[in-house]
């Protein structure tokens, strides 16, 4: 590789990380809201992890967690983010949507774009339902869902599962749709 080649590469990766957060950031405000009306929290169904998982996929773990990082920041103050105080705000979005990141460490594996969709997920819930468990328990009502007798881990994890699941369907199937072109980029 030329030392041109090696001096453009931080420079199309963080190009490419902008516009992967500026996607995600437009993404955001087409959204299907679940349970919005519960205690004005609430989260929602969108598209705004798959230009984060492909992103990740494309240049790996850390720079993954920090375009995750930088978006969940902005969502919060751009994008009507909701909080109860800092630390929601640091857990349900910087900390949360850095975690899609974790999608990297399947880095240039584009055949498994559908596999790095699910850990992104899934790492995303993580924080959600450790947030659940810990910041929200003290707003947990006595009956949810139709189940009495809440305890903080089960309704966080009925709570954030309302619209991570849908999500999370939503990122694979869309993420394993996009293999061929991911495939074509890197050629």
């Amino acid at each position: 590789m030329s030392q041109t080649g090696r001096k453009q590469t931080p420079v199309r990766c963080l190009t490419e990380g902008g516009i992967s957060v500026a996607l995600s950031l437009a993404l955001s405000y087409l959204k299907i809201p679940v349970m919005a009306g519960f205690g004005g929290f609430g989260g929602s169904i969108d598209f705004v992890m798959i230009p984060l998982i492909i992103f990740a996929v494309r240049w790996g773990l850390g720079w993954g967690i920090g375009a995750g990082l930088v978006f969940g920041t902005l969502k919060y103050f751009l994008a009507s983010g909701g909080a109860i105080s800092w630390v929601s705000i640091i857990f349900d979005y910087a900390v949360a949507y850095a975690f899609v990141g974790f999608a990297g460490i399947f880095k240039k594996k584009y055949n498994l774009l559908p596999v790095a969709a699910l850990v992104g997920c899934i790492a995303r819930f993580i924080i959600h339902f450790i947030s659940g468990v810990t910041v929200y328990a003290q707003y947990m009502p006595e009956e949810f869902m139709g189940y009495t007798g809440m305890t903080p881990v089960l309704y966080s994890t009925l709570y954030n599962g309302t619209y991570m699941l849908p999500n999370t369907i939503i990122a694979i199937v869309v993420c394993a749709l996009l293999i061929p072109v991911m495939k074509r980029l890197d050629h």
